[in-house]
């Protein structure tokens, strides 16, 4: 397995081992990351053994880090050979990420069976080189065929990290484990797994808005921004650098604030709750803003980008917060793009894949 950076790549590895690990109890997992990466300290807290490639993104400026990247591909190709002639895994799967490249790519060289699996609507540079020797692509949206080819693709939906079902918790286990008043309704503000530096500026910003709307924040800021922002917390404002329990979270929250990354806009979906999308502008190919145009056109979402957020922001959250009827229609749309079974159907692939391709 391998697939790592952001929790978009790296929870629907560990949701995808999860899965198989319930059929095959007896199976065996090696996960592959970049050293340093949140991966490292992620996947060992899932259960599960990983190593580290000697691999980074490619830099788009010219720098050290770009000067290095050639070096650095080569040797992960070459760890990435040891690792693979070790393991002899029966398949080989990718998330997505740059630690999946040298791994997945070794492996198809070395003639091993594997599966790509896309979480955006928009294929990444990555998923892309590596489709063309993959035996299947498990992909989150429909007409992915402009991105590969047509014969492989598996429309699965994306993994669901363990614990968050299309049925939460009761309201109010979640108000109390967050502690938020019960007679006002919880906003939910996520910038990611790493925290989302303008988001949590804006949404600092507007905190006096927020009051006079009658609205309780339950804001999760990032590691990388916690210190910055602590002194905010007050009856309600709650913030955390990192949110673990995330059913309870959902289930408190009456609307939400996120970026659009795959892994949160497909918990969004599952859960159905109604939200305004802020696309990170900093992401590959601009894939979060293609995740949230593609809920927009369903009417399951809003969406602001970061430019526009000081003059637009307002007047969109009210067209939400103040609209029932908007709110369950968006909910309804949220559930019916939501792929439950995603974890099952990927679990099923890999059976046939290993039952026709055995190593």
């Amino acid at each position: 397995m391998s697939g790592g950076g952001t929790g978009g790549h790296i929870y629907p590895a560990i949701a995808i081992a999860q899965g198989l690990e319930k059929a095959y109890p007896n199976a065996s997992f090696l996960f592959v990351g970049a050293k340093g990466k949140m991966e490292m300290k992620k996947v060992p807290e899932a259960g599960y053994a990983i190593k580290g490639l000697w691999i980074s993104g490619l830099s788009r400026k010219v720098s050290l880090d770009l000067l290095a990247f050639p070096f650095k591909l080569i040797w992960s190709l070459f760890q990435s050979l040891l690792i693979l002639m070790r393991f002899r895994p029966d398949l080989v799967i990718g998330t997505g990420g740059y630690a999946s490249a040298p791994l997945l790519k070794m492996a198809q060289w070395l003639g091993f069976s594997t599966l790509v699996q896309e979480q955006n609507s928009y294929a990444g540079v990555t998923n892309k080189w590596l489709s063309k020797k993959a035996k299947v692509i498990c992909v989150a949206y429909p007409n992915m065929a402009q991105y590969f080819p047509a014969s492989t693709l598996v429309y699965s939906g994306n993994p669901i990290r363990a614990g968050i079902q299309q049925q939460l918790p009761p309201k109010e286990k979640g108000l109390l484990e967050f502690n938020l008043q019960q007679e006002l309704p919880v906003l939910l503000v996520l910038g990611g797994s790493l925290g989302a530096k303008k988001i949590n500026e804006f949404v600092a910003s507007q905190l006096p808005y927020f009051e006079s709307q009658g609205i309780q924040l339950l804001w999760q800021c990032g590691a990388l921004y916690y210190d910055e922002y602590k002194d905010l917390q007050s009856n309600t404002v709650q913030l955390f650098d990192f949110i673990s329990n995330m059913p309870l979270a959902y289930t408190a929250a009456n609307y939400v604030i996120s970026r659009a990354g795959a892994g949160a806009v497909s918990e969004l979906m599952l859960v159905g709750k109604p939200a305004l999308f802020i696309p990170s502008p900093n992401v590959a190919e601009d894939h979060q803003t293609k995740n949230a145009e593609a809920i927009v056109a369903m009417g399951a979402g809003e969406m602001i980008r970061e430019a526009d957020l000081e003059n637009n922001f307002q007047a969109v959250f009210e067209s939400i917060t103040k609209d029932l009827l908007l709110q369950s229609s968006m909910r309804d749309a949220m559930r019916k793009m939501a792929k439950p079974e995603a974890t099952g159907t990927i679990v099923k692939t890999i059976e046939k894949i290993i039952k026709k391709h055995p190593k």
